[in-house]
């Protein structure tokens, strides 16, 4: 890094169904290569933004951190404002702050947290009771899963609370060797592969389902009510979404869609909560339930070391003595924390 230079972080929010996922590609557009662009249109300087991972094509961010160097003196405010001025509307700058040289979006990460958002179509008032038929708003569609089976949210919440611990989620990645290798390259805190092959063990600090109110008139943007409604088995209001949130710190590629698809066949009856650790145990994808749609999936949080000067506020949940993963089941050496992937 320049002695001139400046270490630049921003917090971006974007609708991903617009863009061919995070990293430049191509021929395709991108997350990162739009916003590579108006900073060069901004500043005349041509950098690649680092984001704290990948988002696939489709899936959605609340709070990507990407970093970036600018030889260029910008104050904050003006960079931030400038850049969303230049930006799609899809592309939303939130804060834009200068950070130590040593920040990293991605190698500074200590774990992330991710949220799937399901729009039952089909729900039963009681159990045992004929299933109602909803329809999924034009305006929603593109960022749920609209799912034509009645789920029970009783076992696929137990399913899920099985998979808190440090454990190997072979079974839970994709089967992508060029993508396998990219992602090893990406595990390596100094920027150097430490291996063709990633380390499929991870450790999962919280892992749950509720049922959540879309907020009155939000249809459109997805706002949720922060309280999860307190019956999972009383009448489903038509603005009710189901939604899976899960934070850890790493995740292979497409490992949290394929959790979901696998919690849904839970919740459909198609596999018991029982087959979760046999799934598990056979470290093999073609085991597991089938993968989620990418639009409903969202990046909700990158959490980085409380001591970090450029995050003080996050706090890590492998910091915390009471983290349920000190409290989990155990499948290996524990992840690396700078693997906090999707």
């Amino acid at each position: 890094m320049s002695t001139t230079s400046t270490n630049w972080k921003l917090i971006l929010s974007y609708n991903g169904s617009r863009f061919h996922g995070w990293q430049v590609q191509p021929g395709f557009t991108t997350v990162q290569g739009v916003l590579s662009e108006a900073i060069e249109r901004l500043t005349g300087e041509r950098v690649l933004p680092q984001g704290s991972g990948r988002t696939d094509a489709g899936v959605h961010a609340f709070a990507q951190v990407a970093t970036f160097e600018l030889n260029a003196p910008v104050p904050p405010a003006n960079l931030q404002r400038a850049l969303n001025r230049i930006l799609p509307d899809s592309i939303r700058v939130l804060t834009a702050e200068s950070v130590p040289p040593s920040f990293h979006a991605r190698h500074s990460a200590r774990s992330k947290t991710y949220e799937y958002r399901i729009f039952e179509r089909r729900t039963r008032p009681r159990p045992g009771e004929p299933a109602i038929e909803r329809i999924c708003s034009p305006f929603l569609s593109p960022f749920v899963w609209d799912c034509r089976w009645p789920l029970d949210l009783a076992p696929m919440q137990e399913a899920a609370a099985l998979l808190i611990g440090t454990l190997d989620f072979t079974s839970m990645a994709a089967t992508n060797p060029d993508r396998a290798t990219r992602d090893a390259e990406d595990d390596a805190s100094d920027g150097s592969p430490r291996s063709l092959k990633v380390n499929p063990v991870k450790t999962i600090f919280s892992s749950e389902w509720s049922r959540r109110l879309l907020q009155t008139g939000t249809l459109a943007s997805g706002t949720l009510s922060s309280e999860p409604l307190t019956s999972a088995f009383g009448p489903s209001p038509a603005d009710t979404l189901l939604v899976y949130r899960i934070t850890g710190t790493g995740f292979l590629h497409h490992m949290v869609r394929n959790i979901v698809g696998t919690l849904v066949d839970i919740g459909r009856g198609s596999l018991n909560v029982a087959d979760l650790q046999r799934i598990l145990d056979a470290r093999d994808r073609t085991a597991a339930g089938p993968t989620a749609p990418a639009r409903g999936l969202y990046l909700v949080e990158v959490h980085y070391d409380r001591a970090d000067p450029s995050n003080p506020q996050s706090g890590c949940p492998a910091l915390d003595a009471q983290s349920p993963a000190g409290q989990g089941r155990s499948a290996g050496p524990a992840a690396n924390p700078s693997e906090a992937r999707r």
